[in-house]
């Protein structure tokens, strides 16, 4: 759009440094704790960490995800389109407040789980994937992000929606999440429903929950030599096989 100038102007071009617009583009991060690394006890007898991922893990991750987005099988090009674009908009600074999980066996990357934080009151839970099917995992990092938001943060809401089928029976159904009248409440994710759990139901009902379905405790402090194991992503499943 053009209009011509209402005054007189000593310059009709003006000239930015890209220094001076990158503050408008990056929100102004919130003063908020980090992650504390996690381990968990699977099923079959492995320790799997929690932590926070590295911005330099990005370009690895993000090689990965690719791949889901050509499968047309239980929406995973949709969940795959959409983690692709969140590891990107964290590592490019283009999402606000964004927090990103990895599960590491061993130093191989078994588990992803990220959300953003709205603001003090409310986290946004964005994906949750396993990348090893029959351990739990999944559930595992689900009730990581969410412990992060109740229980490190103290927050008072956490707000998901589901593409799969699977991920609603799981957790919107099988928690009892209620949802906010739609569409006059929408969640970032296209526009779906949100599905909400408070901190008081987190603290009485869903904690207790997730820790009975997955049979797993998060266990802190990680032992230095178990972290120092995982301390980077060496490996990733053969794809194929999530």
């Amino acid at each position: 759009m053009r209009l011509e100038p209402p005054v007189k102007v000593t310059r009709e071009k003006l000239t930015f440094d890209v220094r001076e617009i990158e503050p408008l583009l990056q929100a102004p991060p919130m003063d908020i704790a980090p992650f504390p690394p996690a381990m968990v006890e699977l099923r079959d007898g492995s320790k799997m960490v929690i932590r926070a991922a590295k911005l330099e893990e990005a370009p690895l991750m993000l090689g990965y995800v690719e791949q889901l987005m050509k499968i047309e099988h239980d929406f995973y090009d949709i969940v795959g389109a959409r983690v692709y674009a969140e590891i990107l908009g964290w590592y490019r600074k283009r999402l606000k407040d964004p927090y990103t999980l990895v599960g590491l066996i061993d130093g191989t990357w078994v588990g992803f789980a990220n959300g953003r934080l709205m603001n003090e009151d409310i986290n946004i839970s964005l994906h949750t994937m396993s990348l090893r099917r029959g351990l739990r995992i999944g559930a595992i990092m689900y009730y990581a992000k969410a412990s992060y938001a109740f229980d490190v943060l103290d927050q008072d809401e956490w707000w998901a929606t589901y593409e799969s089928y699977n991920g609603w029976k799981r957790w919107g159904l099988g928690m009892a999440q209620p949802s906010y009248p739609w569409p006059e409440y929408q969640h970032e994710l296209g526009g779906a429903r949100v599905y909400y759990v408070t901190k008081k139901y987190w603290d009485t009902s869903i904690k207790n929950y997730i820790q009975s379905y997955t049979g797993a405790e998060l266990l802190r402090p990680v032992p230095a030599e178990l972290l120092e194991k995982n301390a980077e992503i060496k490996t990733v499943p053969e794809f194929g096989k999530i």
